[in-house]
């Protein structure tokens, strides 16, 4: 580390003293001929040998930056603000069919949306701006003539998310999810898979609200319920439909009748006067032409075959969640959004639903992991004043931040939670009911009782530990005997139902 010099982003970032969300690969060059890597948090560095140095102006390392750091937007456009744009168009205009350079010019021209005084190329092949094997693209992209540049990028200038992909997301990718469905569904008869789709809505509902520590009424679960058995028939990316579904969730106190018009944030009152900030969203004005661009976004990846479906729902849904566009529902309407990509986009099968909610709340630590991969480097970018009443006012641009997100963690994470969905959740929802049906058919053989005093009783035994306490049997079952008690017990026991 003491014979070796920054390179890429980090020499561009440390000369000018830029503040960025970190790349995940920072680079060095040492005054060795070995090459060795590091990696800590997730975070990789990389010493190359003092011949990869590529001297000292800034083009060049903007080039080594996207040879071996990859394309990072936000990083991009904080140093196209600070670089010397004629040398920049000098340099490209020295290198008229380099591959990088011509990368860097178009890069510049959609970030900052201004034209580098060059005529347009030509003649020679066009060249991908992202590499199929290093990042998830677009097949149907763009022919941009000008630079002779595809442009595969799954999102839109207004909201541009990167995936890449690391060796966790092809290991996950290569898992046959439909397949690994089916193969659990066959094992149930066709009637009870229709009845599960009802325990299914009930655990997903209960499940999303417990993330957010919320006991709701009936009325809010039902309502919750309604939306859920919505998502496979209609494709909920829109701005009118997001603020639909919002009022259909919130107190009516709260519904929203357009995206939010103040400051809101994610916090906890740890004292009397002390407020825990956890997430910042982004300024109010920022937020309209950021989500005009996530929902391009959507209908850009829509039915791309390029994007899995994985990866186009956890964009959506976790950039619609970071946006924030709502004073209250976010949370929830972002959960949504999972169900309505997987079921339009096909990785459901027709008339069911994966409880994902109940995978995120049994597995709180990769959740929380995939919301603080980008929440904790951007609380520490974002300058922010809170007054005695809790208000807050963000000073400073936040726009470029949310616009330009690696989401590559977020991916991951979902691909974790809809595997253990299909593997634990769902089928742990259909053994219990086969158990349960088992359970009340014991119960038939043992005592003549109406379906709604069978239930009861299978809750409230299940609520003390497989017994019936002696006030509820006082309150609600002193027709039975102790005998046809003791043997209903026995029968939920057996049937090993939790």
């Amino acid at each position: 580390m003491r014979h070796s010099r920054l390179a890429g982003y980090a020499f561009l970032q440390e000369k000018y003293r830029l503040e960025t969300i970190p790349n995940w690969h920072r680079s060095r060059v040492g005054s060795s001929g070995t090459r060795s890597s590091n990696i800590q948090d997730g975070q990789v560095e990389t010493i190359y040998p003092q011949s990869y140095w590529p001297g000292d102006r800034d083009e060049a390392h903007l080039e080594f930056a996207l040879k071996y750091d990859g394309i990072n937007f936000a990083t991009l456009a904080i140093i196209f603000e600070v670089i010397d744009v004629t040398e920049l168009r000098d340099w490209i205009a020295s290198k008229p069919t380099g591959k990088y350079a011509r990368k860097i010019w178009f890069l510049y021209e959609y970030i900052t949306g201004r034209q580098l005084p060059l005529s347009d190329i030509t003649q020679g092949n066009y060249v991908e701006l992202l590499e199929k094997k290093l990042y998830y693209t677009i097949v149907r992209g763009q022919q941009v003539q000008r630079q002779r540049i595809f442009n595969n990028l799954p999102g839109t200038p207004g909201f541009c998310p990167i995936v890449r992909r690391t060796e966790k997301l092809t290991e996950l990718e290569r898992i046959d999810i439909p397949q690994r469905c089916g193969e659990i569904l066959t094992a149930y008869p066709p009637e009870l898979l229709k009845r599960a789709l009802n325990y299914l809505y009930r655990k997903e509902t209960r499940a999303s609200f417990e993330i957010e520590h919320i006991k709701p009424n009936s009325s809010r679960t039902d309502k919750f319920i309604a939306l859920l058995a919505t998502a496979e028939h209609r494709d909920f990316c829109e701005k009118a439909l997001f603020i639909e579904i919002q009022n259909s969730i919130v107190d009516p106190r709260y519904r929203d009748a357009d995206y939010r018009h103040n400051q809101n944030y994610v916090g906890e009152t740890v004292s009397l006067h002390q407020e825990k900030i956890h997430y910042v969203s982004p300024k109010p004005e920022d937020l309209a032409p950021l989500m005009e661009g996530l929902i391009s976004t959507h209908h850009k990846m829509n039915k791309d075959p390029g994007i899995p479906v994985v990866v186009h729902a956890a964009i959506i849904a976790y950039g619609f969640v970071f946006l924030h566009p709502f004073e209250d529902g976010n949370g929830r309407i972002h959960r949504f959004l999972i169900h309505n990509t997987l079921s339009q986009q096909g990785l459901v099968p027709e008339g069911l639903m994966f409880p994902v909610s109940a995978a995120m709340l049994n597995n709180p630590d990769i959740y929380d992991r995939s919301l603080e991969a980008f929440s904790i480097p951007l609380l520490k970018l974002i300058d922010y004043e809170l007054d005695d009443l809790g208000e807050m006012t963000v000073t400073g641009r936040t726009g470029i931040w949310y616009r330009y997100i690696d989401m590559t963690a977020q991916v991951e994470a979902l691909y974790e939670f809809v595997i253990k969905t299909v593997d634990d959740e769902l089928k742990k929802e259909l053994d219990f009911l086969v158990s349960y049906d088992n359970i009340k058919q014991a119960f038939q053989e043992i005592v003549d009782m109406p379906d709604r005093k069978i239930d009861l009783f299978i809750r409230l035994c299940l609520q003390n530990k497989g017994r019936l306490s002696t006030e509820k049997r006082a309150a609600q079952f002193r027709d039975l005997t102790d005998e046809e008690i003791a043997l209903m017990e026995a029968a939920i026991r057996i049937a090993d139902v939790s």
